[in-house]
């Protein structure tokens, strides 16, 4: 999935994360493509525009005045020369500007006057990041089609604690790679249905019990489907992630909400993917007030939920089924039992105490095993990057059935 001769512009507005756009732009130059950066002034306090010259061996532009050749105007120029848009890092005034059409500076111009395909990587503190007017904003750019580089957690510049990091330069290269991949979209064609997310099983009003999970690997899943070309249906538990670009989403929240989604969505699915971690009990009574607290202790007497793999692997016909394992003792022989009861295809099992793997992670170590017993061990990588393995195995089972 080579860059070789794609054209990219590559829009750095201020932030901290100036830093992680030069290194991008070295990864992006290292695999071939031609990238030309536009910088706004706040840009420009971070990172000089030489660096960015010297990396992307271009012009970088930053002056919607400043014309580099009498022959064209420029802002134009660049929005018809580019095969397709970066925005990274993207601050929440650039998303506004963007959202709002506003064309102020040789960015907002160009990014208003281009028609290739944007792509559009946030950083910023984790307040901003979560206030109303930039969630609207975002959510309008991707009404516009937009595709959104769903940013990390962790240690901000600012010293907060959140989500707001950059996407890393690494998988921003892996999305970009995938959706050059035009002339092999070897999912095109393909409906596949992914699950996500915890579920919630209510206790009263105001409490319920659900877990750690944050669906981050099934919206990688569902990402990285849709830019090889899939028809996808993403059915969630509640998560704060952005919905992929291109990509169907239905919101649930119990496992019995989830249950009968997916068994509604699974009939039209040539590939479903459950990688949700759903509940697997619930309160047999849920109150409808509010139960007090007392000095007394307190039991809740539980009952199973309905097994949604199960139930799939029982009605799936010349599909592919594939299954999660989260495990923290005996991941391998847990995998396989469970892919031999559930009539799977692929189990992907992965240690949830493992440095790195787990829960609310960007990062995975999983193995896949085959229903003929193959396995595939996928060392620490970022969840797209397993995504993409995943999806790899899918298309390969795909093709055993047909």
């Amino acid at each position: 999935m080579s860059l070789k001769g794609k054209r990219i512009m590559l829009c750095v507005s201020g932030g901290i994360a100036v830093f992680k756009a030069a290194a991008l732009t070295s990864k992006l130059y290292q695999e071939g493509a031609e990238v030309k950066v536009l910088m706004t002034d706040s840009a420009s306090q971070f990172v000089t525009p030489l660096t960015f010259q010297t990396l992307s061996r271009n012009d970088v532009y930053t002056d919607t005045f400043e014309e580099k050749d009498p022959s064209s105007v420029a802002h134009i120029d660049l929005a018809d020369w580019a095969d397709l848009v970066l925005i990274a890092p993207a601050t929440a005034n650039m998303i506004g500007k963007l959202s709002n059409g506003i064309a102020d500076d040789m960015m907002s111009t160009t990014l208003l006057a281009t028609q290739a395909p944007i792509f559009v990587a946030p950083a910023m503190n984790v307040h901003m990041y979560e206030h109303p007017a930039v969630l609207r904003n975002m959510a309008v750019l991707k009404e516009f089609g937009c595709h959104f580089l769903e940013p990390g957690e962790g240690l901000l510049a600012c010293g907060y604690v959140g989500k707001g990091r950059m996407a890393e330069p690494e998988d921003i290269l892996s999305t970009l790679q995938t959706y050059f991949n035009e002339d092999t979209r070897d999912l095109k064609g393909k409906h596949v249905m992914i699950t996500a997310g915890p579920t919630r099983e209510p206790v009263d009003p105001v409490r319920y019990f659900t877990n750690y999970s944050s669906g981050k690997m099934g919206f990688a899943l569902a990402e990285q489907a849709s830019l090889r070309g899939a028809e996808v249906t993403l059915i969630a538990g509640p998560v704060q992630l952005t919905t992929p670009a291109g990509v169907n989403r239905i919101d649930v929240l119990t496992a019995d909400e989830m249950y009968h989604a997916a068994m509604e969505v699974s009939v039209q699915a040539d590939i479903i993917i459950k990688a949700a971690a759903v509940a697997d009990y619930r309160p047999i009574t849920v109150s409808k007030e509010k139960v007090k607290k007392s000095d007394d202790s307190i039991a809740i007497e539980m009952e199973r939920t309905k097994d949604i793999l199960s139930s799939l692997g029982e009605k799936k016909d010349n599909q592919v089924l594939i299954g999660f394992a989260a495990e923290s003792e005996k991941v391998e022989e847990y995998a396989w039992k469970k892919l031999q009861k559930k009539n799977l295809d692929l189990v992907c099992a992965n240690n949830i105490t493992s440095e790195g793997a787990g829960f609310d992670k960007d990062t995975n170590i999983m193995t896949l095993i085959r229903k003929d017993g193959e396995q595939i061990h996928l060392p620490l990588q970022s969840k797209h990057d397993v995504a993409n393995k995943i999806l790899d195995e899918a298309i390969r089972l795909d093709g055993d059935f047909r």
